[in-house]
């Protein structure tokens, strides 16, 4: 993707951004995203893993309380985790001036790959914790296997991220409404 176009021009100046916290972590200009920065990637998986995490949990919540199996529940949390996911850089692309249809495909483009890993990892570390998919909402077992799944998928994503936003792809679709 050729991120100077959504500049209106080839060049950008990063320094009329003053103190906007998106923008630390750049090291290099934009051409290419060659320097893309760990910190920037963490960011993103720490932005995307926020929506997945409340998503998942609040399915885990809804399949608990209505007795659902266990495919049921975890079909609804990996649901509602997209779903929370692609909404915050929805509305964040809403707010800044995207109509609706386009905002939906920079969500889309942005956090697809980034959500899939997340769910992928933290979905499969809990299926493969002896008990983990039988415990109770109130067992120490279920919330340590979730929260070390959230914690392992935001290790594995970061690269992940970190290599996306370097090509141009992931995060950076986001970067330039903001």
């Amino acid at each position: 993707m050729d991120h100077a176009a959504h500049h209106h021009g080839a060049a950008h100046d990063h320094t009329a951004h003053g103190g906007h916290p998106a923008h630390t972590g750049h090291s290099t200009p934009h051409a290419g995203h060659g320097g893309t920065s760990w910190a920037m990637a963490a960011k993103a998986t720490l932005h995307c893993l926020t929506g997945c995490a409340i998503g998942e949990i609040l399915g885990m919540v809804i399949g608990t309380a209505l007795m659902w199996g266990n495919v049921a529940t975890m079909a609804l949390a990996i649901t509602l985790a997209f779903l929370f996911g692609y909404s915050f850089t929805l509305f964040a692309v809403l707010r800044a001036g995207l109509d609706f249809r386009s905002a939906l495909k920079v969500a889309l483009a942005a956090d697809t790959v980034s959500i899939a890993v997340m769910e992928l990892v933290d979905n499969g570390i809990i299926a493969l914790t002896p008990g983990a998919m039988d415990a109770h909402l109130s067992d120490g077992l279920f919330w340590s296997a979730l929260l070390g799944g959230f914690a392992v998928a935001l290790v594995v994503t970061t690269p992940v991220n970190k290599w996306m936003i370097g090509r141009g792809k992931g995060h950076a679709v986001v970067h330039a409404y903001h």
